[in-house]
C-alpha cells in the first residue's frame, strides 16, 4: 500500500505558519530530508509521515506547542488546491463544506472528513491518521484553526463556533486557543470538530458563483479521478512529449522541468508503480502508433520526433513494440485511421 501523502499546496501553508514563528524552513526540509523546491509545484505531493516530522521539529525549534494556530492566519482558498476555489463558488458554507468532504483527498489523505446536522447544528469532524509515525495534535489543530478562518474569510464576517472539539488533552497553556477559536472548548475529546450554527452555516455567502462552482467542480472531479494513477507519471509524459523532438531524453532536463530532483522524481514514479524508463518508452510507443497513421510523416521523420538519434535504434524498438517493421506496419493501416498525435506541447 502507498504511503499516504499531502499536496504541496497544503504544505505551503504550513510553510507559511511555522515562518510566522521565525522559523528557517528550507534549513528544516533539508535536515528533513524533504524537496523544499516541490513546494512550487501545484502537483507535487508529500507523505503524511514527512509532514510529522516538520511539526515535530518545528515544535521541538519554537517551543511552541501551540504552533498549529498559526495556520489560521495564513489560510487563502489556493491552500486548498482546486477545492479552494470550489469552496469559494458555493451557495453557502454547508454547500462549502459538503464539496471539502468529497474532494478532501486532494487536500491531503491522511485525513477523514464529515459533515453533518446534530441538534445543535453542523458538525464538521476531522481524523488524522498517520502511516508509520502516530500523527501530531498540531495537524488536526492547524486544521480546525484553518477551516474556521475560511468561514470568516468566506463569509466576510467573524463566525463563532457553538463549541471546538480537541482530542488533544489539556495544554498548559489555553490562551491560544481561547484566541484562535472565540468558544467554548472540550480536550480531551473523542474526535476534532468544529461545532456551527445552522443559520451561519447556511446563509448566502458572498463569493457564491453557480456557474464557476459546477467548472471548479469538474476540475476536482477529474483531478481526483486521476490522482491515484496518473499524479507524476501525467506530468512526465506531457514533458516527454515536448521534449522528444529535441532528441534522446535525459532524466536530469524532465525533473527540471517538473522543478523536482533527480532523487524525487525516481521515487515519486516507483511510488506510482513506474519508472522514467518504462514512461520513455510507453510514451514512443503510443506516439509512434500515431505518428505512423499519418500518410505525410516519413519513418526518418518519426525516428527523430521520438529522439532516436539512429533510426536504426527507432526500428529495433518497434520490432518490439509491434512485432513488424514500422514499413509492414504502416501497410496495415487504413486511410480512415489516420490520427493526428493525442501529445502536444503545452500552451507557454
Amino acid at each position: 500500500m502507498s504511503e499516504r501523502t499531502t499536496s504541496a499546496s497544503w504544505a505551503s501553508g504550513i510553510v507559511k505558519a511555522l515562518e510566522l514563528e521565525g522559523l528557517d524552513c528550507p534549513a528544516m526540509f533539508k535536515q528533513l530530508g524533504l524537496d523544499f523546491a516541490a513546494l512550487d509545484d501545484p502537483d507535487a505531493r508529500f507523505t503524511q509521515d514527512s509532514m510529522t516530522r516538520l511539526w515535530q521539529l518545528a515544535v521541538e525549534l519554537s517551543g511552541n506547542e501551540a504552533i498549529g494556530l498559526n495556520m489560521a492566519r495564513v489560510v487563502r482558498p489556493a491552500s486548498f488546491h482546486v477545492v479552494g476555489y470550489a469552496l469559494m463558488s458555493s451557495r453557502t458554507l454547508a454547500e462549502g463544506f459538503e464539496r471539502l468532504v468529497r474532494y478532501q483527498r486532494i487536500i491531503a489523505e491522511s485525513s477523514d472528513l464529515s459533515f453533518r446536522l446534530e441538534p445543535d447544528g453542523y458538525a464538521l469532524v476531522l481524523t488524522v491518521h498517520g502511516d508509520h509515525l502516530p500523527p501530531t495534535r498540531h495537524s488536526a489543530e492547524a486544521s480546525l484553526a484553518c477551516a474556521l478562518a475560511l468561514c470568516t474569510w468566506l463569509s466576510g464576517r467573524p463566525i463563532q463556533p457553538r463549541r471546538v472539539l480537541i482530542q488533544g488533552a489539556l495544554p498548559k497553556n489555553v490562551e491560544p486557543y481561547k484566541v484562535a477559536f472565540h468558544a467554548p472548548l472540550q480536550f480531551g475529546a473523542p474526535h476534532d470538530a468544529l461545532v456551527f450554527a445552522r443559520a451561519d452555516m447556511e446563509a448566502p455567502l458572498p463569493t457564491a458563483n453557480e456557474a464557476m462552482a459546477v467548472l471548479h467542480d469538474r476540475f476536482a472531479g477529474e483531478y481526483l479521478a486521476r490522482f491515484s494513477e496518473s499524479r507524476v507519471t501525467h506530468r512526465v509524459r506531457q514533458v516527454l512529449c515536448r521534449i522528444l523532438p529535441q532528441g534522446e531524453p535525459k532524466r536530469e532536463t524532465v525533473a527540471q522541468a517538473l522543478h523536482l530532483s533527480q532523487r524525487t522524481l525516481q521515487r515519486r514514479l516507483q511510488d506510482e508503480g513506474t519508472s522514467f524508463q518504462t514512461l520513455l518508452d510507453d510514451t514512443r510507443r503510443e506516439l509512434a502508433e500515431q505518428y505512423l497513421a499519418q500518410p505525410g510523416t516519413t519513418l526518418l521523420e518519426t525516428a527523430y520526433l521520438l529522439g532516436f538519434a539512429d533510426p536504426s535504434n527507432f526500428y529495433r524498438a518497434f520490432r518490439r513494440w509491434f512485432d513488424s517493421t514500422p514499413s509492414e506496419y504502416r501497410t496495415r493501416l487504413s486511410v480512415s485511421d489516420a490520427r493526428t498525435p493525442a501529445c502536444t506541447t503545452p500552451a507557454p
